[in-house]
């Protein structure tokens, strides 16, 4: 037995070691080491990104900011698994995940990955609770399983009182939580969020944006989250600003702005003109 505990804490060394001398940690959720993206185009290059390095520790909550063409979208996307780096290496929960094929990218996504997108995505004929047990579904959950962990879920988001209800039955808002709660069902290892408060007006985005807040600080889950809106990246953590296909800036935020206080600061939303928007 003695043996075999140390054989383990070699191999641990080992993989440890191996880890630093990529330029990754055992202790990160997320390396981005040197990555660059190019994309053919006939006869030119387009150099998405130009070596690229990133690091996401658990329980982070980063906002990645830049303009149309600094590459930020196409972070994300690596970051999702959606593509693949040219050159360089992503490895997630220390596993180097930039060489896998569709198919091991498609399990890791759909096991390890939790997206939100700006137009909600939810599947107009299905209810809330339908909507969110979809990946559990494709994972192959029983039925029973995918009805409690979709119920907890939209609980989770404030939605426990809508789980019959369909997307056309909720406002814009509403409807970004039960995208939330669908990313939370598989209980990934990070949430990726693509410009969430995009569709959204002033007062939903802050709603929204709390409910985000309430999951990393309370549930200590990671989320990253792309925006332009300056005001928006302010309810990080921590902001990475890219540019020509570079981290131009990396910070953390001193003071990041407190959904729930300014929640509590606005106004009461008329009732009747709530009925009148749904």
């Amino acid at each position: 037995m003695g043996a075999q505990v140390i054989i383990g804490e070699e191999a641990a060394t080992r993989k440890d070691e191996e880890l630093e001398g990529s330029g990754a940690s055992a202790q990160e959720l997320i390396t981005l080491n040197h990555v660059h993206k190019i994309y053919q185009m006939g006869d030119v290059e387009i150099h998405a990104l130009r070596g690229v390095s990133l690091h996401i520790k658990p329980g982070e909550f980063v906002a990645i900011m830049g303009a149309s063409g600094s590459g930020k979208s196409t972070t994300m996307n690596i970051l999702g698994c959606l593509d693949k780096p040219t050159k360089g290496h992503y490895y997630l929960e220390g596993q180097d995940v930039s060489k896998l094929t569709k198919d091991e990218l498609a399990d890791i996504r759909n096991r390890k990955i939790g997206f939100v997108f700006q137009g909600f995505n939810l599947l107009a004929r299905t209810t809330a609770i339908e909507n969110v047990e979809l990946p559990l579904l494709y994972l192959g959950a029983k039925h029973s399983e995918r009805i409690k962990r979709a119920t907890e879920c939209l609980e989770l988001v404030g939605l426990g009182q809508r789980l019959h209800n369909m997307p056309n039955q909720l406002s814009g808002g509403q409807q970004q939580r039960v995208a939330i709660a669908r990313a939370l069902v598989n209980q990934p290892s990070i949430i990726l969020a693509d410009e969430p408060t995009g569709n959204l007006d002033s007062r939903t985005s802050i709603e929204v944006m709390g409910v985000f807040q309430y999951l990393n600080r309370e549930r200590g889950i990671t989320v990253a989250l792309v925006t332009h809106e300056p005001d928006i990246a302010q309810y990080a953590k921590r902001v990475v600003v890219f540019k020509d296909g570079k981290i131009k800036r990396d910070y953390l935020v001193d003071d990041p702005r407190s959904a729930s206080e300014e929640l509590e600061s606005l106004p009461p939303v008329d009732v009747d003109e709530t009925e009148d928007d749904e």
